[in-house]
């Protein structure tokens, strides 16, 4: 196979220049798809919406939500986190099923996963519930959100990817921007409910686009001898160990301090879990976690990057509607106003970058300039604080979402150009969209425990407080009381107190997210330029039956 030599060594080649693959080289539109070939995206598209939507809505109605049902802080944080740990651990486990047993059943799974944890959150009448809502959409939106990119690299070859993969962007991104707005709507005038209800719609048009119009060749083989070519063992090690490793991450410093034998004994133990996972996937014949994906330095040094860019994502779309509504005391409503130049960005930006990969044929240049960009505008919102104007707000979340958006979709090209095999591509974007999700738990852990312990001392140091916001000296309550923000009446030095206190907790995030960035900017140098032009089709590629109209 041509790609197959070209890049399991990870040689470098300039990606303008075309491989040849035969005689038939006539110009062809990449447009020019069959109408079933627009409805099976568009079911992609859909499913991708509603992962963004969720993933991010919940974060202004999460003050809303845990005072209503009478949470605190911590279970708070474990409502975002709940969602983002079940997703990390089962989206290894979707790619590994898709690759056996083919990509329509795990699909359908994760939609009917998706569907019941909606109505769960939907009804629930406290955190408990509100959590394993969160743990089913979970499970559902890890499949949805890494199988709607392995399956765009099934439908279509890498010269036309870059394309397709900037399509795919759009609702993804989209979705950053309407999931608050949307988050903060319905907590302000309605219901917080309502980010469970209006799922189902999207879902019952989803399904039957996926199940009549996705045209995608079937593997052969039993389903009984598919069933024992699965890493079993290989899934069972990730999910103990990334599960060990992660909850640690969200408690320490908040619920048991970070030396506790609480945090480091199942930290450790998660640890050692995933060396043994890394160290077992060498034997099995359909491996979780292929070691051949990581055999050159384009993947390890993308793979890295994934990682810092899910951390940092995930935690400014928690934390910066926050920010706005603590110390700027703002609405929900209003915070995710303020946060839209960010989300903008992010989604011009992330249709834009693969669209230009698309004309240039070459990404490492734009991912260059991503990191730098994330790394000074994150940098640069350190220096906010309540005086602040609305053109340096506006303007440094301009520079960190440009940042956000070039990387949100040119590293998944790097990567699927630098996968050993055509058909190891679908595993590659896999392998990425995880390290992504599992960078955006660790991120929003690490932000839990900047902010938390930032602020337990924050208002020690004010000493006794009156009754009214008493409860600030514990830190676990801290994100349920900004609501109440508004409505507390304080003396004025007090209230510039709590409101510095808010502020320095989230800056301390912003210090930690922009030293990610510029690790991850130095990392990207080792990149290499790899080709772009290969026509190699998989072994699940798009069925064209009625492609010769």
């Amino acid at each position: 196979m041509v790609s197959a030599t070209r890049n399991s060594g990870d040689i470098e080649k300039p990606g303008n220049v075309p491989t040849s693959f035969g005689a038939e080289e006539k110009p062809v539109s990449n447009w020019k798809k069959p109408y079933q070939f627009y409805l099976a995206s568009l079911s992609l598209w859909l499913a991708v919406l509603i992962v963004s939507l969720d993933s991010t809505g919940l974060a202004v109605a999460i003050p809303v939500m845990t005072t209503q049902l009478g949470g605190t802080t911590l279970e708070a944080f474990w409502a975002s986190i709940s969602f983002m740990l079940a997703v990390t651990v089962v989206q290894p486990i979707y790619v590994t099923t898709s690759d056996v047993l083919g990509r329509r059943i795990p699909l359908f799974v994760a939609l009917g996963f998706f569907f019941v944890g909606a109505i769960v959150f939907a009804v629930a009448e406290n955190m408990a519930t509100v959590i394993a809502g969160r743990v089913l959409q979970g499970f559902g939106g890890g499949g949805l959100d890494v199988l709607s990119e392995v399956i765009v690299t099934d439908m279509t070859t890498m010269k036309e990817r870059p394309l397709w993969i900037g399509l795919l962007s759009f609702p993804m991104a989209v979705g950053s921007i309407l999931g608050p707005i949307i988050g903060a709507l319905f907590s302000e005038y309605a219901t917080w409910r309502w980010l469970g209800w209006y799922n189902l719609p999207i879902i019952g048009i989803t399904a039957p686009l996926a199940f009549f119009f996705m045209q995608l060749k079937p593997l052969e083989d039993s389903l009984a001898s598919k069933l024992r070519r699965l890493d079993w063992l290989g899934m069972l090690l990730f999910a103990i160990g990334a599960i060990l490793f992660s909850v640690p991450l969200s408690w320490a410093g908040a619920m048991y301090p970070w030396g506790s034998w609480q945090t480091l004994v199942p930290f450790i133990i998660g640890i050692l879990f995933l060396i043994g996972f890394a160290i077992y996937e060498k034997w099995p014949t359909e491996p979780v976690f292929p070691h051949r994906i990581f055999g050159n330095i384009t993947a390890q040094t993308t793979l890295v990057g994934a990682f810092i860019h899910g951390a940092i994502l995930y935690a400014l779309l928690l934390y910066l509607p926050l920010y706005f509504q603590a110390v700027f005391v703002e609405t929900p409503l209003q915070a995710a106003v303020h946060i839209l130049p960010l989300c903008v960005f992010v989604v011009v930006l992330s249709g834009a970058a693969a669209f230009a990969v698309e004309a240039s044929r070459m990404y490492r240049w734009e991912i260059w300039v991503g990191w730098i960009l994330l790394a000074v505008g994150i940098g640069l919102m350190s220096l906010w604080d309540r005086n602040t104007s609305t053109a340096e707000t506006a303007g440094f979340q301009v520079l960190a979402g440009t940042g956000l958006g070039i990387l949100f979709t040119v590293p998944t090209i790097a990567m699927q150009a630098s996968a050993p095999t055509v058909d190891d591509q679908g595993l590659a974007i896999g392998v990425l969209v995880s390290f992504r999700l599992f960078g955006g738990l660790v991120g929003l852990a690490v932000g839990a425990t900047a902010f938390t312990s930032t602020f337990e001392s924050a208002i020690a140091s004010l000493g006794s407080l009156p009754e009214s916001v008493a409860i600030l000296k514990e830190s676990a309550s801290a994100v349920a009381f900004i609501p109440r923000l508004r409505e507390v009446t304080l003396p004025q030095g007090l209230m510039d107190a709590i409101i510095n206190a808010y502020g320095d907790s989230l800056r301390n995030i912003w210090y930690v997210l922009a030293a990610f960035a510029a690790i991850a900017g130095i990392a990207s140098v080792f990149l290499k330029e790899l080709s772009l032009e290969s026509e190699e089709v998989g072994r699940q590629n798009w069925e064209v039956k009625e492609e010769t109209s």
